[in-house]
């Protein structure tokens, strides 16, 4: 009788693929973050341009404009492309968040099927030392039953 397969690296294991997991949500976020910030930036780069459409009409009314009210109007463009570049700076950031989560993801992935492989080595080396065992053990049966009977 061979005891059954243990493998002495299973704690290990369970952590590696606890980590790896962590490492899939995190890079979910990472990419819902993403997404959000270009959808942030695509309303941006709208109200910059909305904001440019305003002042052009402004600029080609017969009416003229007081100084404050056409400093008022640049004013409102400069703030709403600041906030276009600042939204750009933002995915930036997120891309690089992206890609960072992708080579935690990649590394956690990599470790964690490595004790996969390494414990599925030892179940088959396993099995096969217990298959010899076994053989080894009818073989025995297989002689003693042979000399008793021919005794």
């Amino acid at each position: 009788m061979t005891p059954s397969f243990r493998f002495r690296l299973e704690r290990v294991r369970a952590v590696r693929e606890r980590k790896e997991k962590l490492a899939q949500r995190q890079l979910a976020d990472a990419l819902t973050r993403r997404s959000s910030s270009v959808s942030e930036l695509r309303s941006a780069e709208d109200r910059v341009e909305h904001a440019r459409a305003e002042q052009r009409s402004a600029a080609s009314q017969p009416q003229a404009l007081s100084g404050n009210e056409l400093l008022a109007r640049q004013a409102f463009l400069e703030r709403t492309e600041a906030q276009r570049t600042m939204r750009e700076r933002e995915l930036g950031q997120r891309e690089a968040e992206v890609a960072a989560r992708d080579a935690e993801l990649a590394t956690a992935a990599t470790e964690h099927e490595m004790l996969n492989r390494l414990r599925e080595r030892r179940r088959s080396e396993h099995e096969r030392e217990a298959a010899r065992h076994e053989s080894s053990v009818l073989d025995e049966i297989a002689v003693t039953r042979f000399t008793r009977s021919r005794a």
